[in-house]
């Protein structure tokens, strides 16, 4: 979806960085990279009316699933293609691929499937988002296909991906799960615990095993109780472990991401669109996985009511942190691109504004809506919401 080869060598507005903002900002981009970044005379005239625009850097999903029609576990190039362009034009530039539980044989599949994108660098890698779930808490997954994490099938899948398995969620109540939570770290793959009914007593040790991400916290998990904290209260109160969050203003109240975000900090809040194909599509009928779903207001639901992934997109996100949840827009930035990018490993080439990293960056107007977005310094058109 790229429309123009080379973009603008100079980018101006009220720039968010690390440090704060630069309000009367400019950044000079040279070779696809971040050459400077700078506040007051710019060394050229800046493309664009600067009223009102906000400069940030390209968001960074690690929760995906599809969009634009397109599913991530299709096993089908332009489908993959699709979900990409879909989210880049929403100003996401670097994103993991997030499948769902099916069998091992299918699983396998469709991870070769995403390795060309992968090496191509259109994803930044992939995210197992099952088959080592439980069942009690398994939300939109396939039941007859969980299983427990034992060795093999932990490493098989592992090898399969050559590298690019970047990211594993697992349930810690089932057997093997510890074990395969200390493999998933030591092969410098993220242990991420979701889906799970566990509790207190058997998060713990996954944490202490190398678990560090929380995978949509609150969904998918037993809930918080004032006596029993469970996955929720154990994930949150240890500082070694990120928390996932959906912001569609559907999975999560308002108030619950506002608590967790102050709770959290920068330093361990990640939000995520836990999207699927319907998102940018339209209301219908669709498919997570093998299990069909209805997409009626924006929201998918199974037939029993249950949520199946959303329709979000990254800008929504970033705009519902700060316009409903009360973030201020450098926390919500830190959280839509900063804080991935440390996780995922890529903060010396992603995730901030600061000379020397590419130019993934989102121009925003005042309401936070994507007027441009830019991958390593080429225009991207946005598709920007209605």
């Amino acid at each position: 979806m790229i429309t123009e080869p080379t973009g603008p060598s100079v980018l101006g507005g009220r720039i968010v960085t690390d440090e704060g903002i630069l309000d009367n900002g400019w950044i000079r981009i040279a070779d696809g990279t971040i050459a400077e970044v700078g506040e007051g005379t710019p060394p050229a005239e800046p493309s664009g009316d600067l009223t009102g625009r906000w400069i940030v850097p390209g968001f960074v999903d690690m929760h995906c699933h599809g969009g634009g029609g397109g599913s991530l576990t299709s096993r089908r190039p332009e489908q993959i293609d699709r979900t990409v362009a879909t989210h880049r034009s929403h100003g996401t530039t670097t994103m993991l691929a997030s499948l769902v539980t099916t069998s091992l044989p299918n699983l396998h599949e469709q991870i070769r499937s995403l390795l060309p994108a992968v090496r191509a660098g259109h994803l930044a890698g992939i995210h197992l988002e099952g088959p080592f779930l439980s069942a009690v808490r398994c939300g939109a997954h396939d039941t007859a296909m969980l299983r427990s994490p034992d060795r093999e099938s932990v490493e098989s899948l592992l090898a399969t991906g050559e590298g690019a398995v970047r990211m594993v969620t697992l349930a810690p109540e089932l057997d093997g799960s510890v074990e395969a939570i200390r493999l998933l770290s030591e092969s410098g793959v993220i242990a991420a615990v979701g889906h799970t009914d566990a509790l207190a007593e058997q998060v713990a040790p996954a944490v202490d095993a190398g678990a560090t991400v929380a995978t949509h916290l609150f969904n998918g998990m037993r809930p918080l109780h004032h006596r029993e904290p469970g996955p929720v209260g154990t994930l949150l109160a240890d500082e070694r472990v990120t928390v996932e969050l959906i912001c569609d203003l559907v999975h999560l109240h308002p108030t619950v991401a506002r608590l967790v975000a102050r709770y959290a900090g920068t330093g361990r809040t990640v939000a995520v669109t836990d999207a699927i194909s319907a998102t940018d599509a339209g209301d219908g009928h669709y498919e997570l996985g093998d299990l069909p779903l209805t997409v009626s207001g924006g929201e998918p639901r199974l037939a029993d009511g249950s949520l199946a992934g959303s329709t979000l997109t990254m800008d929504t996100a970033l705009r519902n942190l700060v316009h409903s949840c009360g973030l201020d827009i450098t926390e919500a930035v830190a959280a839509c691109s900063t804080r991935p990018a440390e996780l995922l490993g890529l903060s010396d080439r992603l995730g901030s504004i600061r000379a020397g990293l590419a130019a993934d960056l989102v121009v925003l107007d005042e309401r936070l809506r994507p007027l441009e977005v830019y991958k390593n310094g080429c225009r991207v058109t946005p598709e920007v919401p209605g």
